[in-house]
Protein backbone atom coordinates (compact mmCIF):
# COMPACT_ATOMS: atom_id res chain seq x y z
CA UNK A 1 0.00 0.00 0.00
CA UNK A 2 2.89 2.55 0.61
CA UNK A 3 4.45 1.55 -2.34
CA UNK A 4 1.44 2.07 -4.62
CA UNK A 5 0.17 5.48 -2.61
CA UNK A 6 3.74 6.84 -3.17
CA UNK A 7 3.89 6.05 -6.65
CA UNK A 8 0.98 7.17 -7.13
CA UNK A 9 1.91 10.64 -5.34
CA UNK A 10 5.15 10.55 -7.36
CA UNK A 11 2.45 10.89 -10.75
CA UNK A 12 0.56 13.41 -9.61
CA UNK A 13 2.69 16.18 -8.61
CA UNK A 14 3.61 16.42 -12.62
CA UNK A 15 -0.14 15.44 -13.44
CA UNK A 16 -1.09 17.98 -16.24
CA UNK A 17 1.69 19.34 -16.53
CA UNK A 18 3.01 19.88 -20.16
CA UNK A 19 6.86 18.81 -19.98
CA UNK A 20 5.72 16.71 -16.86
CA UNK A 21 8.62 15.52 -15.24
CA UNK A 22 11.16 17.27 -16.36
CA UNK A 23 10.16 20.05 -14.10
CA UNK A 24 11.51 17.61 -11.66
CA UNK A 25 14.65 18.74 -12.95
CA UNK A 26 14.72 22.38 -13.47
CA UNK A 27 14.78 23.93 -9.99
CA UNK A 28 17.97 22.14 -9.17
CA UNK A 29 19.97 22.25 -12.47
CA UNK A 30 19.32 25.69 -12.23
CA UNK A 31 20.60 25.93 -8.72
CA UNK A 32 23.94 24.45 -9.62
CA UNK A 33 24.16 26.52 -12.69
CA UNK A 34 23.14 29.57 -10.10
CA UNK A 35 26.21 28.78 -7.53
CA UNK A 36 28.35 27.54 -10.09
CA UNK A 37 28.70 31.37 -12.04
CA UNK A 38 29.17 33.20 -8.29
CA UNK A 39 31.69 30.64 -6.85
CA UNK A 40 33.84 29.12 -9.12
CA UNK A 41 33.51 31.83 -11.71
CA UNK A 42 32.79 35.13 -9.64
CA UNK A 43 34.38 34.48 -6.26
CA UNK A 44 37.17 31.91 -7.73
CA UNK A 45 35.96 29.34 -4.48
CA UNK A 46 38.47 26.46 -4.46
CA UNK A 47 36.99 23.13 -2.86
CA UNK A 48 39.27 21.22 -0.12
CA UNK A 49 39.32 18.74 -2.26
CA UNK A 50 42.82 19.11 -4.47
CA UNK A 51 41.75 18.79 -8.04
CA UNK A 52 37.89 18.93 -7.87
CA UNK A 53 36.30 21.17 -9.69
CA UNK A 54 34.18 23.99 -8.12
CA UNK A 55 30.69 22.01 -9.27
CA UNK A 56 31.66 18.63 -8.79
CA UNK A 57 32.46 19.17 -5.15
CA UNK A 58 28.87 21.10 -5.22
CA UNK A 59 26.88 18.04 -6.46
CA UNK A 60 26.82 15.74 -3.55
CA UNK A 61 25.82 18.43 -1.12
CA UNK A 62 23.15 19.86 -3.02
CA UNK A 63 21.46 16.84 -3.79
CA UNK A 64 20.94 15.67 -0.24
CA UNK A 65 19.64 18.75 0.54
CA UNK A 66 17.26 19.06 -1.93
CA UNK A 67 15.71 15.79 -0.56
CA UNK A 68 15.68 17.14 3.20
CA UNK A 69 14.02 19.88 2.03
CA UNK A 70 11.25 18.46 -0.63
CA UNK A 71 10.95 15.54 2.34
CA UNK A 72 10.22 17.87 4.85
CA UNK A 73 7.88 20.72 2.71
CA UNK A 74 5.59 17.82 1.55
CA UNK A 75 5.14 15.98 4.93
CA UNK A 76 4.54 19.26 6.39
CA UNK A 77 1.24 19.54 4.10
CA UNK A 78 0.29 16.08 3.88
CA UNK A 79 -2.52 15.61 6.06
CA UNK A 80 -3.82 18.72 4.20
CA UNK A 81 -3.22 17.37 1.28
CA UNK A 82 -4.52 13.46 2.35
CA UNK A 83 -7.59 15.16 4.19
CA UNK A 84 -10.08 12.55 2.34
CA UNK A 85 -7.61 9.69 4.15
CA UNK A 86 -7.53 11.27 7.49
CA UNK A 87 -11.47 11.56 7.51
CA UNK A 88 -11.60 7.60 6.56
CA UNK A 89 -11.56 5.94 10.24
CA UNK A 90 -9.97 2.40 8.73
CA UNK A 91 -6.88 4.31 7.53
CA UNK A 92 -3.65 4.52 9.48
CA UNK A 93 -2.51 7.95 9.19
CA UNK A 94 0.55 7.71 10.64
CA UNK A 95 1.70 6.53 7.15
CA UNK A 96 0.98 9.39 5.22
CA UNK A 97 4.12 11.30 6.31
CA UNK A 98 5.74 7.70 5.69
CA UNK A 99 4.10 7.78 2.19
CA UNK A 100 5.37 11.21 1.26
CA UNK A 101 8.71 10.46 2.14
CA UNK A 102 8.61 7.67 -0.41
CA UNK A 103 8.07 9.45 -3.10
CA UNK A 104 10.28 12.14 -2.68
CA UNK A 105 12.37 9.13 -2.52
CA UNK A 106 11.51 8.50 -6.01
CA UNK A 107 12.65 11.83 -7.15
CA UNK A 108 16.35 11.99 -5.02
CA UNK A 109 16.92 7.91 -6.76
CA UNK A 110 16.93 9.67 -9.98
CA UNK A 111 19.18 12.52 -9.05
CA UNK A 112 21.15 9.80 -7.37
CA UNK A 113 21.41 8.52 -10.95
CA UNK A 114 22.41 11.57 -12.47
CA UNK A 115 25.09 12.13 -9.88
CA UNK A 116 26.89 9.07 -10.26
CA UNK A 117 26.53 9.44 -14.30
CA UNK A 118 28.58 13.12 -13.85
CA UNK A 119 31.02 11.80 -11.77
CA UNK A 120 31.97 9.30 -14.25
CA UNK A 121 31.38 12.11 -17.56
CA UNK A 122 33.83 13.97 -15.44
CA UNK A 123 36.73 11.52 -15.60
CA UNK A 124 36.13 10.02 -11.47
CA UNK A 125 36.51 6.19 -11.35
CA UNK A 126 33.87 4.65 -9.58
CA UNK A 127 34.62 3.52 -5.59
CA UNK A 128 33.61 0.99 -3.78
CA UNK A 129 32.82 3.60 -1.00
CA UNK A 130 29.99 5.07 -3.91
CA UNK A 131 27.69 2.61 -2.24
CA UNK A 132 27.36 4.73 0.66
CA UNK A 133 25.31 7.33 -0.35
CA UNK A 134 22.29 4.61 0.40
CA UNK A 135 23.36 4.41 4.11
CA UNK A 136 23.58 8.61 4.05
CA UNK A 137 20.15 9.24 1.74
CA UNK A 138 18.33 6.73 4.64
CA UNK A 139 19.76 8.46 7.08
CA UNK A 140 18.64 11.71 5.66
CA UNK A 141 15.22 9.81 5.06
CA UNK A 142 15.23 9.32 8.69
CA UNK A 143 15.71 12.77 9.80
CA UNK A 144 13.18 14.30 7.38
CA UNK A 145 10.30 11.65 8.53
CA UNK A 146 10.97 12.76 12.14
CA UNK A 147 10.90 16.50 11.76
CA UNK A 148 7.98 15.79 9.21
CA UNK A 149 5.70 14.14 11.65
CA UNK A 150 5.87 17.21 14.25
CA UNK A 151 5.57 19.69 11.72
CA UNK A 152 2.66 17.90 10.21
CA UNK A 153 1.35 17.55 13.27
CA UNK A 154 1.23 21.07 14.43
CA UNK A 155 0.35 22.07 10.84
CA UNK A 156 -3.18 21.04 11.00
CA UNK A 157 -3.92 23.12 13.55
CA UNK A 158 -1.39 26.00 13.22
CA UNK A 159 -1.34 27.22 9.57
CA UNK A 160 1.63 29.26 9.89
CA UNK A 161 4.05 26.69 10.63
CA UNK A 162 4.34 25.98 6.46
CA UNK A 163 5.87 29.70 6.73
CA UNK A 164 8.53 28.98 9.11
CA UNK A 165 8.77 25.63 7.87
CA UNK A 166 9.63 27.29 4.62
CA UNK A 167 11.99 30.23 6.52
CA UNK A 168 13.53 27.67 8.83
CA UNK A 169 14.53 25.27 5.38
CA UNK A 170 15.90 28.36 4.12
CA UNK A 171 18.41 28.97 6.92
CA UNK A 172 19.26 25.29 6.98
CA UNK A 173 20.34 25.57 3.88
CA UNK A 174 22.76 28.60 4.32
CA UNK A 175 23.80 26.98 8.07
CA UNK A 176 24.99 23.45 6.78
CA UNK A 177 27.97 23.70 4.95
CA UNK A 178 26.89 23.18 1.43
CA UNK A 179 27.88 25.50 -0.91
CA UNK A 180 30.99 26.63 0.42
CA UNK A 181 33.88 24.98 2.97
CA UNK A 182 33.46 25.08 6.75
CA UNK A 183 37.18 25.67 6.96
CA UNK A 184 36.40 29.15 5.57
CA UNK A 185 35.33 29.35 8.93
CA UNK A 186 37.48 27.06 11.31
CA UNK A 187 40.35 27.74 10.07
CA UNK A 188 40.73 31.40 11.66
CA UNK A 189 37.67 30.58 14.30
CA UNK A 190 38.36 26.51 15.71
CA UNK A 191 35.46 26.97 18.17
CA UNK A 192 33.23 27.25 15.19
CA UNK A 193 34.27 23.95 14.36
CA UNK A 194 32.00 22.25 16.82
CA UNK A 195 29.01 24.43 16.06
CA UNK A 196 28.91 23.32 12.69
CA UNK A 197 28.84 19.57 13.53
CA UNK A 198 25.86 20.40 15.52
CA UNK A 199 23.28 20.79 12.67
CA UNK A 200 22.80 17.05 12.44
CA UNK A 201 22.91 17.93 8.31
CA UNK A 202 26.46 18.80 8.08
CA UNK A 203 27.25 14.51 8.84
CA UNK A 204 25.08 13.61 5.84
CA UNK A 205 26.58 16.71 3.36
CA UNK A 206 30.14 15.20 4.93
CA UNK A 207 29.15 12.06 4.03
CA UNK A 208 27.98 11.92 0.59
CA UNK A 209 31.33 13.46 -0.24
CA UNK A 210 32.75 11.23 1.82
CA UNK A 211 31.11 9.01 -0.16
CA UNK A 212 31.65 10.56 -3.49
CA UNK A 213 35.26 12.07 -3.62
CA UNK A 214 37.41 11.42 -0.66
CA UNK A 215 36.48 7.81 -0.21
CA UNK A 216 35.84 7.92 3.35
CA UNK A 217 33.31 4.97 5.42
CA UNK A 218 31.04 6.25 7.53
CA UNK A 219 33.48 4.38 10.30
CA UNK A 220 35.67 7.19 10.01
CA UNK A 221 33.13 9.30 11.79
CA UNK A 222 32.68 7.56 14.88
CA UNK A 223 31.50 10.49 17.04
CA UNK A 224 29.45 12.03 14.32
CA UNK A 225 27.83 8.40 13.46
CA UNK A 226 26.60 8.30 16.84
CA UNK A 227 25.57 11.96 17.72
CA UNK A 228 23.68 12.13 14.52
CA UNK A 229 21.88 8.64 15.40
CA UNK A 230 21.02 10.44 19.07
CA UNK A 231 19.73 13.37 17.18
CA UNK A 232 17.98 11.67 15.00
CA UNK A 233 16.20 9.17 17.42
CA UNK A 234 15.31 12.06 20.04
CA UNK A 235 13.70 14.32 16.91
CA UNK A 236 11.98 10.82 15.97
CA UNK A 237 10.80 10.19 19.25
CA UNK A 238 9.16 13.49 19.65
CA UNK A 239 7.70 13.83 16.59
CA UNK A 240 5.78 10.56 16.61
CA UNK A 241 4.91 11.29 20.52
CA UNK A 242 2.84 14.57 19.00
CA UNK A 243 1.80 13.09 16.11
CA UNK A 244 0.01 10.15 18.04
CA UNK A 245 -1.37 12.77 20.39
CA UNK A 246 -3.26 15.43 18.26
CA UNK A 247 -3.95 12.20 16.04
CA UNK A 248 -6.92 12.16 17.01
CA UNK A 249 -8.51 15.38 16.82
CA UNK A 250 -6.97 15.79 12.85
CA UNK A 251 -9.89 14.92 11.35
CA UNK A 252 -12.20 17.91 13.31
CA UNK A 253 -9.59 20.38 11.81
CA UNK A 254 -8.85 19.25 8.18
Amino acid sequence: MIAGLAAADFKKRFAGSYFGVLWMFVQPVVTVLVFFFIFQLGMKSVPPVPGVPYVIWLIPGLIPWFFINESISGITNCLNEYSYLVKKLVFPVELLPVIKVCSCFLVHACFLVIMFAVFLIGGNMPMIQWIQVLYYSFAALMLSLGIGFFTSAVYAFFKDMQQIVSIALQFGMWLAPIMYWDGMFTADHPWMAPIFKLNPVYYIVAGYRDSMLTGNFFWERPLNTVYFWLVVMIIFYIGLKVFTKLRPHFSDVL
